[in-house]
């Protein structure tokens, strides 16, 4: 297959960098922009390549001759007027009797060529534009494909008052059968993108290539920055998808948007205003962002798919104008229970893709190549999460949907919202005290390690303690984590509580404690704060581990879990913060704020100044 390379613009928005060499000349890490393009065609056995060329031309010949001394063979076509991207390749109908790539010389690019070719055979494509999503879609002519890829409208800039449309980019590069050149005028000039794909796409076989892999133009000097920093850090390199790459994973409603109940017409979608901020934070990351969302209302015949495209364009669109994209929606339409008059009963089965099972999350896996086990899962419900266990994910459950959180399935962690949950994955802020957690461990020789975390309630002993967990597993260790609210009384037996320590079964639990210190097996009676949830007994077993990580209110109010402990840690935290934490919270379990603002001012007197006096016995403070 051979390659033909667009490489004849003036790049005038470059301004003096392209005074004296033209634009596909400008040097990314070293080389021209145009070199790593012929050197990627060449990794993959294109060796067969021809530049369009125009202005400043004789740069770009003495740069690589015939290509002899990059391993592949280059010749020339020098166009004596500018034709666009698609005029001058009408001169070369002739030497054209297979298909063949099309790439524009100013995009710096790294992908798996051999993937594109294959879905381009697979899909029996005439022509094959890679698209991607990007942080400008409203100023770019956008293409849209169906669920098989195959393109199905182009929407140029600038785009229609009021109207969504998919963010979905032309990257630069194509693949096509030469019978496309029919289409092209010779002498005209025309351009792919704005004039001859929007006239032919209903008349051949044309499809998208969808890819998270790296694409970007550098006309543009805040563009060139970009993708000279993503060079020297590597990113371009990783992006490719010979190698695996981490992924955040979102549910759609309840997590980017409220959640009003099967959302079935676009204008009920408000996005929550700080999900821009939390999707740019993921983009400017190396995590993918991919939404898995079950849409039932598909199957209940409350909208139809083109409907609900609509509603995701919306989604994109917003997204959009704050400078933030997802890589992909993915969307299960399908719901198992039949019989109800009004359903639609093609979608009316027991899929593979609704959560909770992973098919969705399988499904990206497999499309961008996704290590699971390095990929996280952001949800409200109990079936985001076990979807997420199911493929393998760390899962994080947040607050902001309908306060309708009643699984008995864990997440790793909870957090309020999208910012808190990104924030936490992005800026890693336990990782210092990892570090000195495995090295006051190291001080003692004595086998299990006990680690006590205690502290005010609502101030994230919890995370602290699952993210140690985590990590500490992560590298072979067999850790037990004991949450001491399973030792918690029911509301209902607290009346006669004075403080904090009566909350507590307190002499059960020092003395399971200290079995579990000592190897047995000990069972919890458990708790549940929520009275739809009936609490169910919890099992600790502390066979074969090597770290057992209390972690707890109380965790360092017993003299006697004290001295068992190697390693004791008291997370602090400023009161006004840890105030809005305690509102938050219980404005989640449906308290109204003057029932919060009593139960707070209690707890001022009742827990709070009893616990905050074990901060003198903590080896290290979390502040």
């Amino acid at each position: 297959m051979k390659a033909f390379i667009l490489a004849g613009g003036k790049g005038t928005r470059l301004g003096e960098k392209t005074q004296l060499i033209p634009k596909p000349m400008i040097q990314i890490g070293g080389k021209p922009v145009l070199q790593h393009q012929v050197e990627l065609f060449k990794s993959y056995g294109i060796t067969s390549i021809t530049m369009l060329v125009n202005h400043l031309s004789d740069t770009i010949i003495q740069h690589f001759g015939d290509g002899k001394g990059f391993g592949v063979s280059i010749t020339y076509h020098n166009e004596n007027e500018p034709l666009g991207t698609a005029g001058g390749l009408k001169d070369l109908e002739g030497n054209l009797g297979e298909d063949f790539f099309l790439l524009y010389g100013d995009v710096m690019i790294n992908m798996d060529l051999n993937r594109l070719v294959l879905y381009h055979k697979e899909k029996g494509s005439e022509c094959t534009i890679v698209v991607h999503p990007n942080d400008h879609p409203q100023d770019s002519d956008l293409v849209d494909i169906d669920d098989f890829g195959r393109v199905v409208a182009f929407h140029s800039k600038p785009h229609k008052e009021g109207a969504y449309y998919r963010n979905l980019v032309n990257a630069g590069l194509y693949i096509m059968n030469p019978s496309i050149l029919r289409f092209i005028k010779r002498g005209k000039k025309a351009d792919f993108g704005h004039d001859i794909f929007p006239s032919i796409y209903k008349k051949i076989s044309m499809f998208g290539y969808n890819t998270a892999e790296y694409l970007k133009d550098m006309g543009t000097p805040t563009r060139l920055e970009r993708v000279s920093n993503d060079f020297q850090s590597e990113r371009i390199e990783r992006s490719n998808y010979k190698y695996q790459r981490a992924c955040i994973f979102l549910d759609r409603d309840g997590v980017l948007n409220e959640d009003i109940d099967l959302i079935s017409h676009y204008e009920d979608l408000t996005l929550f205003d700080f999900v821009p901020a939390a999707i740019k934070r993921i983009n400017q990351s190396e995590y993918l962002s991919v939404v898995v969302t079950n849409q039932s209302v598909i199957a209940r015949n409350l909208c139809s798919i083109e409907e609900l495209q609509v509603i995701h364009n919306k989604l994109e669109a917003l997204l959009g104008e704050e400078g933030a994209y997802l890589n992909r929606i993915y969307y299960c339409p399908h719901h198992p229970d039949k019989g109800f008059p009004e359903e639609n009963k093609l979608y009316k089965i027991d899929c593979e893709c609704r959560k909770p099972k992973p098919g969705m999350l399988l499904d990206a896996a497999k499309e961008f190549n996704i290590n699971l086990k390095e990929s996280w899962l952001i949800g409200d419900s109990e079936r985001d999460i076990k979807a997420g266990q199911a493929a393998g994910c760390t899962t994080i459950a947040v607050r902001s949907g309908r306060n309708n959180f009643t699984t008995k399935a864990k997440p790793d962690f909870w957090f309020e919202d999208l910012t808190e949950a990104v924030s936490f994955i992005l800026d890693k802020p336990y990782e210092d005290l990892l570090t000195r957690v495995e090295l006051k461990l190291k001080e003692n020789e004595r086998v299990p390690k006990i680690i006590a975390i205690g502290g005010r309630s609502r101030t994230g002993k919890s995370v602290i303690s699952n993210f140690l967990a985590l990590n500490l597993k992560s590298k072979g260790k067999n850790v037990l984590r004991v949450e001491l609210d399973n030792w918690l009384l029911a509301e209902s037996d607290r009346l006669n509580a004075k403080n904090v320590f009566d909350r507590f079964q307190l002499p059960l639990l020092a003395k399971d404690l200290i079995k579990i210190i000592d190897g047995k097996r000990v069972t919890a009676p458990g708790y549940s704060f929520n009275p739809l949830i009936e609490k169910e007994s919890v099992a600790y077993d502390p066979t074969g581990c090597d770290v057992i990580i209390i972690d707890g209110v109380v965790a360092l109010s017993m003299p006697e879990i004290r001295e068992l402990s190697h390693l004791k840690i008291f997370v602090n935290i400023e009161p006004a913060f840890h105030k809005q934490r305690v509102f938050d919270y219980y404005r989640w379990r449906g308290k109204a704020d003057n029932e919060i603002y009593n139960l707070y001012n209690s707890r001022l007197l009742d827990e709070y100044r009893l616990i905050d006096k074990d901060i003198d016995f903590g080896d290290i403070v979390v502040d």
